[in-house]
């Protein structure tokens, strides 16, 4: 049996190495702006903050963490480049990650995040909650108070969480105001810090609404909750002692029941891919422009994320446009689902050109490659395997002979096995993610239990230079029908504005901070980031019975 990749990478190529400096430049570029966004509201709002004896939220979690960890950083990019009308939103104003506390991993949430829970929920992560919160920011209440995905949900989640034993405990730290004061009370066990607030309306509300003169302490404080209301179950001097408490509790909690799938013992050396991650850099030519029109080899980066390289692939000869096989990362079984972007040479099957060869675009999903991918999306649930999605997709193939051989039915059968499967899903984006093909490799409508993202992700219907083409015409000819005819250069000038704006929109920055995207990583770390998020989803043993309903035939 052969299941060891090699590569064919050529480290030395002019293209390699122009790849990995632009990747290097973009990559230095992010790690600025991410720098930038973990100050937060900066020095100044990091001094008030210890001012008030508290520390803030990143030095709470180097006390938190066990040392020397790593910490999974969610969300990082929430909210990027929006709400510049209130002074920005660094990160949303939230910090949340995976993260390991007395050797448990934990999901850790500072303030509250839906997407955080989202997670811990689907994962059964025991969840840490940070809370220094003065409530829903006014002047957007209606975008963050009414509807299922705005603030309320965080208690529904909270109860819910509970209800199927997830742990969750709270460490009042700060400021805890009007709705915010519902998230630790609807947690399992509650910390709270001297000189921290925990009250529905705050001493300012209370006199204006009933006309009672109280100060933050006697209503709210910590004292008052452990010792007359009983909200509190430990009531701590500082910062520094409540997270010691904290690390304390979380030693403490059980085992869960151990998850159905695949692990074998791992040895970090020994079972490390043969091929440095580093060669990642030097894959992707990351122009935006050059999105869709990438040519490698996908099992170039299966080979540098997969246990010794070895990857059992599934009909490595049919359906060539996508990769399909089983192998190991840290010692658990996955099955990888990935859009090869090589050219491939394929037989017809059916249709005007039945029996004939015909060159396969790479990235694009045929009907062959779609009927295989199905197949083995359910016997990975069948065999109980969760499933990896490494995306570099254009979308599915069109014209008349894709329509004989029945590219819908195969899509849609596609589509249904990925809407239907019940093992766990990771998604990562690692060039192009356009049109339906986003869909049907598990994109961010399908339950994914994660969804990573490389810098040089691309995310959007099409690509910013077929958009524009497309676009500029329908407007040229629109502008046209009302007497007004462009020129050459008034033609090109709209091109670039529409390109620009779609680029922007496809850049993994503008998806990551609408929360599309969980994290734009460093695809030297996907192996590790990999290695956390399948942890997490073992600790979920709940897995439904699989019943993929009626399929295309």
């Amino acid at each position: 049996m052969e299941s060891a990749l090699g590569s064919k990478l050529d480290v030395k190529a002019v293209r390699f190495g122009a790849n990995r400096a632009a990747l290097q430049v973009l990559m230095a570029a992010l790690r600025v702006s991410e720098d930038e966004i973990r100050l937060g509201g900066g020095a100044k709002a990091a001094e008030a903050q210890r001012d008030k004896g508290r520390l803030t939220v990143r030095e709470r979690l180097a006390l938190l963490l066990d040392e020397g960890s790593e910490f999974l950083e969610l969300g990082l990019w929430a909210a990027y480049g929006m709400y510049g009308e209130y002074g920005g939103a660094p990160a949303a104003g939230v910090v949340t990650g995976l993260g390991r506390v007395s050797g448990r991993l934990c999901m850790i949430v500072a303030n509250e995040v839906l997407r955080a829970q989202t997670i811990a929920l689907e994962n059964r992560i025991p969840t840490l909650y940070l809370v220094d919160s003065a409530g829903v920011f006014l002047p957007l209440q209606e975008d963050v108070f009414p509807d299922t995905d705005d603030f309320g949900r965080v208690f529904r989640n909270n109860a819910v969480m509970s209800s199927l034993g997830v742990p969750q405990i709270t460490a009042i730290m700060g400021m805890c105001v009007a709705g915010g004061a519902y998230l630790p009370v609807m947690t399992d066990t509650v910390l709270m810090t001297e000189g921290s607030g925990l009250f529905l309306a705050g001493p300012s509300l209370v006199q204006a609404a009933i006309g009672q003169k109280t100060d933050a302490e006697e209503l709210g404080g910590a004292a008052m909750h452990a010792e007359i209301s009983g909200t509190v179950d430990f009531k701590e001097p500082n910062d520094h002692l409540c997270l010691a408490r904290l690390r304390s509790l979380v030693g403490k909690i059980g085992s869960p029941a151990k998850a159905p799938f695949s692990v074998v013992a791992y040895d970090g050396v020994k079972d490390a891919p043969k091929f440095a991650a580093e060669d990642l850099y030097g894959l992707i030519d990351p122009d935006p422009a050059k999105a869709a029109s990438n040519v490698y080899d996908m099992r170039e980066v299966i080979a540098r994320i997969v246990d010794r390289s070895e990857f059992d692939e599934y009909k490595a000869e049919f359906g060539r446009t996508v990769l399909c096989g089983y192998a190991r990362i840290g010692g658990r079984a996955v099955g990888i689902v990935a859009n090869q972007k090589v050219h491939q040479s394929q037989t017809v099957a059916v249709g005007p050109q039945a029996g004939e060869k015909r060159t396969e675009f790479g990235g694009v999903i045929y009907t062959e490659s779609a009927q295989k991918a199905a197949r083995f999306i359910m016997d990975c649930n069948q065999s109980l395997v969760p499933l990896i999605f490494l995306h570099d997709v254009n979308g599915f193939m069109v014209g008349k002979d894709a329509e004989w051989s029945g590219i819908i039915r195969a899509g849609a059968k596609m589509v249904s096995a990925v809407s239907t499967s019940v093992v766990p899903k990771i998604t990562v984006i690692v060039g192009g993610s356009f049109g339906a093909g986003h869909y049907a490799m598990c994109g961010k409508a399908y339950d994914p239990r994660f969804l990573f993202a490389w810098p040089t992700a691309r995310y959007a219907v099409m690509s910013g230079a077929s958009a524009a083409n497309t676009l500029a015409e329908v407007r040229a000819k629109q502008m046209e029908r009302g007497g007004k005819v462009l020129s050459d250069a008034e033609k090109k000038a709209l091109y670039d504005e529409i390109k620009s704006s779609y680029d922007a929109q496809a850049d993994p920055r503008y998806g990551a901070a609408r929360l599309w995207i969980d994290a734009i990583i460093d695809p030297v770390k996907t192996r590790e980031v990999l290695m956390t998020a399948l942890e997490a989803a073992s600790l979920n043993a709940d897995v439904p019975k699989f019943n993929p309903g009626v399929l295309q035939t």
